[in-house]
């Protein structure tokens, strides 16, 4: 009966290497060798820059290093825009970039800039991984982009030269850049800024020219970017919560293999909850150490900020019109049922 089980044992062992390396050999079938040129705007030494290494290593391992995405940041690849047309053209593989640089593709993106949507990070995670968020990122494939992942911005504050912002009034005259979209344009336009667009790669230099007095960007990226080192006065408003996302070219995307798509979405999901805890461990900090740099913190008063959110009362119809009444009512309805979930 030993010798029978021997022998029983060495066919069972043998049929399953056997499997094992069928398997191996389909899954290395699976995976072609391919260089993924992932695009962004910030520094390396970034929230942004971090978490594009963290997605490199995850997709490289579980390729078993086939697929290696090379990491290309400070806006090396171009400006989100001209990144935004690269993907669709196929001429690059992924990036990461602002919601708001896609309104002109997918016009549904703008509901993202709605001025003080969400209160906190829980509501805006639940809603942008929800439902409603994952409808909104598909808008993105008819136009030659697939969104994987939304990665976090954060809470948007003014910085400026000219004076703190602690009432409405304040911003009149104050030249402030603001991304190239019409949302942004519009709210500032309506609070009595004089809203200039610009790319984010032009940003510190006409700070630094005095082109544009002022910007509005998380903590992170005032940091990050070094603005501290052209800018005065910060004032805590998060007047926005401004989301990134990850997109693939829609050329490329549908030339991978159903293994080779799967792994780029995990390690896409893995980035997403590693980018969003550094993002808010490093937003805390970056306040702080905005402060030791000599720029003078001022919080926005409740009564002033209700101010500005009654003054953007048109924007936020225009906005529900450019994105459709539907999806207005969807985001808004999600939002709500956030908040109440607490």
């Amino acid at each position: 009966m030993r010798i029978k089980f021997s022998k029983l044992t060495m066919v069972g062992a043998l049929a399953g290497l056997m499997a094992a390396g069928v398997a191996t050999q389909a899954l290395a079938q699976d995976f072609k060798p391919r260089i993924v040129r992932f695009g962004y705007g910030l520094v390396e030494d970034s929230n942004q820059g971090r978490a594009a290494r963290f997605f490199a290593q995850e997709v490289e391992k579980a390729s078993g290093g086939k697929m290696k995405v090379r990491a290309i940041g400070n806006a090396s690849l171009g400006s989100d825009t001209q990144m935004q047309q690269a993907l669709i053209g196929g001429a690059q593989e992924m990036m990461v970039g602002s919601t708001a640089t896609l309104v002109g593709l997918a016009p549904e993106m703008a509901v993202w800039d709605t001025p003080f949507l969400f209160s906190n990070v829980k509501e805006a995670d639940a809603v942008l991984d929800g439902p409603v968020g994952e409808k909104i990122k598909a808008t993105l494939e008819p136009k030659g982009m697939v969104g994987l992942v939304y990665w976090e911005n954060g809470f948007r504050n003014l910085t400026n030269n000219k004076r703190p912002i602690a009432k409405l009034e304040d911003l009149q005259d104050v030249k402030l850049r603001v991304m190239q979209n019409n949302v942004f344009l519009d709210s500032f336009k309506a609070l009595g800024a004089n809203a200039v667009p610009l790319p984010f790669s032009e940003l510190f230099t006409a700070l630094e020219t005095k082109a544009v007095d002022g910007q509005e960007n998380p903590y992170n990226t005032v940091l990050s970017s070094k603005f501290y080192e052209v800018q005065k006065y910060l004032t805590v408003s998060n007047h926005v919560y401004s989301p990134w996302i990850v997109t693939v070219s829609k050329k490329w995307w549908d030339g991978l293999s159903a293994a080779e798509k799967k792994v780029l979405q995990d390690a896409a999901i893995k980035s997403r909850d590693f980018e969003r805890k550094d993002t808010r461990e490093e937003a805390a900090k970056a306040l702080a150490d905005i402060k030791t740099k000599g720029m003078q913190v001022n919080e926005l008063p409740a009564a002033e900020a209700n101010r500005m959110r009654d003054k953007l009362t048109s924007v936020n119809a225009g906005i529900a019109k450019t994105v459709g009444q539907g999806t207005w009512d969807a985001v808004q309805g999600a939002v709500k049922q956030a908040r109440d979930a607490k």
